[in-house]
């Protein structure tokens, strides 16, 4: 708020994102997943929020963290998750983005919804690094 500048380009980045095609549950996933490994406790509420209000349903919100273990993600949302991992993750290992993760986020989306869905990741993890530098606390920061 003190950068109105990079606050209206931040917000822009997520229109573009949006303009991409992707669906709007997909990218709160998406976020609530690079939130939860950034422990981003505004941002996890957040987009749980979000997604409740949306539709999904509790068993999405309440297993994105163990999302490999469950049966309710789709392939395309599994592909979005394990890259959204693995970006957030950069330093983790040898290879940041695998090839096989690549690849299986390849063959879900085009490339423009690709693209969108790098760019989503990447605003999150500026967002959560945000809020985490300004010590930002769910239920009291908005």
């Amino acid at each position: 708020m003190t950068v109105p500048d990079a606050m209206a380009a931040l917000q822009a980045a997520a229109a573009s994102v949006r303009a991409t095609g992707l669906r709007a549950e997909l990218l709160e996933l998406v976020n609530l997943r690079a939130s939860q490994i950034n422990g981003c406790s505004v941002c996890v509420e957040l987009h749980a929020r979000n997604l409740k209000e949306a539709g999904a349903s509790d068993e999405r919100i309440f297993a994105v963290a163990a999302w490999r273990e469950t049966p309710y993600y789709d392939e395309a949302e599994r592909a979005a998750l394990a890259l959204t991992e693995a970006v957030t993750r950069l330093s983790d290992r040898p290879e940041p983005v695998p090839d096989p993760v690549w690849q299986d986020a390849a063959e879900s989306f085009d490339d423009k919804q690709l693209a969108g869905l790098v760019l989503a990741i990447a605003n999150i993890n500026v967002w959560n690094r945000l809020n985490a530098a300004t010590r930002q606390m769910a239920g009291t920061a908005w």
